[in-house]
């Protein structure tokens, strides 16, 4: 059944009710045996970098403790908080970043499989199962592109922490950045699927910038709850799927778009 017929919206709190949809529609016949391979890659990812801050914690805090000077030693009191803030900061980035490039070919099933399952048809630029597969190697340096576009963008706004006045603003640019990132990672699965390029991905999300910053903002609060975590990307994949469907395809002109 087509659900193309949805009205428009440019609201935060319907993209975040895309990531709510997403849990839901993993459950579906024909969703759910897409789901098994990237939950593992996840919980593998996770469970590694969770493993290798935990074993190498305590020699970073040797080592932060001797770098501080002497007449700083009123700060030490600080430097356990500080060092598990940065470490949760480490394993939210490091398992997004990573968990996408591994799961990166399973997402591209996952989308495909839940847009049948919302419009009745496969993607018209999928090619089936044995097309992915050629395709997996895309994807991974499809993977690596965001990353640079990250990579670009969030090492001068970190800058804004050390400016004083900007500093007050930077959490909150940083999150909103985090929640726009993290929409053009996951509507990227769809829309490439469709043989959209990264480009005109950035550009179609840009129309609807509230709508993606609310998909990206409840995912980026998603990502930061322990064991839910481990769920949120597939989640995600499948929430943006859906929010191609019904909010955004209807208005794009797919037709001879390059991947």
């Amino acid at each position: 059944m087509s659900v193309r017929g949805r009205a428009s919206s440019n609201n935060p709190l319907t993209g975040a009710g895309y990531l709510l949809r997403g849990f839901r529609l993993l459950t579906r016949s024909g969703v759910k045996r897409y789901v098994v391979a990237p939950l593992l890659v996840n919980i593998v990812v996770f469970g590694t970098l969770l493993y290798l801050l935990w074993w190498q914690f305590g020699s970073l805090r040797t080592y932060v403790e001797g770098w501080l000077p002497d007449w700083l030693d009123f700060l030490s009191w600080l430097l356990l908080p500080l060092l598990v803030l940065l470490s949760a900061l480490v394993l939210f980035f490091g398992f997004s970043a990573l968990g996408n490039l591994f799961a990166a070919p399973f997402n591209g099933f996952l989308a495909e499989a839940v847009e049948r399952s919302l419009t009745g048809k496969a993607p018209e630029a999928s090619g089936g199962f044995a097309s992915v597969m050629r395709e997996a190697a895309q994807d991974v340096r499809s993977q690596v592109r965001k990353l640079g576009y990250f990579v670009s963008r969030a090492v001068p706004l970190l800058l804004f922490f050390l400016v004083p006045g900007l500093n007050l603003a930077a959490p909150f640019l940083w999150f909103a950045f985090t929640a726009w990132m993290l929409a053009v990672e996951y509507a990227d699965y769809p829309m490439a699927n469709h043989g959209l390029s990264f480009s005109r991905q950035r550009d179609i999300l840009a129309r609807r910038r509230w709508l993606a910053l609310g998909f990206g903002g409840a995912a980026s609060a998603a990502l930061l709850v322990p064991g839910l975590n481990l769920a949120v990307i597939p989640a995600a994949v499948a929430g943006a799927t859906a929010l191609w469907v019904e909010q955004l395809a209807p208005e794009v002109n797919i037709g001879g778009a390059e991947r």
